[in-house]
């Protein structure tokens, strides 16, 4: 029996909402160039997706929050849901202050707040992470 191993790589993501609003990102890379995102990228040795996701959080867009106030919204491991290979990401939610500013830092072109229930298409399966979020019960938004 032949054994088959694939490469896979771990990601985590932010839904982070002001006021109603998610942070989105403008990826600047492919793929999906130009499309806007949540906010996310690698977990790098030795570090939880959780403190992954703030650290993305920070170097993409600014904002800094505590990776003990992000709450899990779930892991997502659609097989073909990167079109560069096998991506698992944990997703995190997590809820800043109405003055909480944001700027394009690593990897992002554009920020932007965009009302939660008019993202439009998102890059990858973010769409769907978005969705996951609103519908949580103790989301206050």
């Amino acid at each position: 029996m032949t054994e088959i191993f694939e490469t896979i790589r771990y990601t985590a993501d932010v839904v982070c909402i002001r006021d109603g609003a998610v942070l989105l990102i403008e990826r600047g890379w492919p793929p999906h160039k130009g499309q806007f995102a949540l906010p996310g990228g690698h977990v790098d040795p030795g570090e939880t997706s959780r403190t992954a996701a703030a650290r993305e959080l920070l170097e993409e867009t600014g904002v800094h929050v505590d990776p003990a106030d992000m709450d899990l919204i779930g892991v997502y491991d659609t097989p073909d849901r990167d079109p560069r290979g096998r991506y698992v990401t944990a997703a995190y939610l997590v809820i800043v202050p109405t003055d909480t500013t944001a700027q394009a830092g690593d990897d992002a072109a554009a920020v932007r707040w965009t009302p939660l229930d008019d993202t439009g298409r998102l890059a990858f399966d973010h769409g769907e992470i978005v969705a996951a979020a609103r519908h949580r019960q103790h989301a206050p938004f």
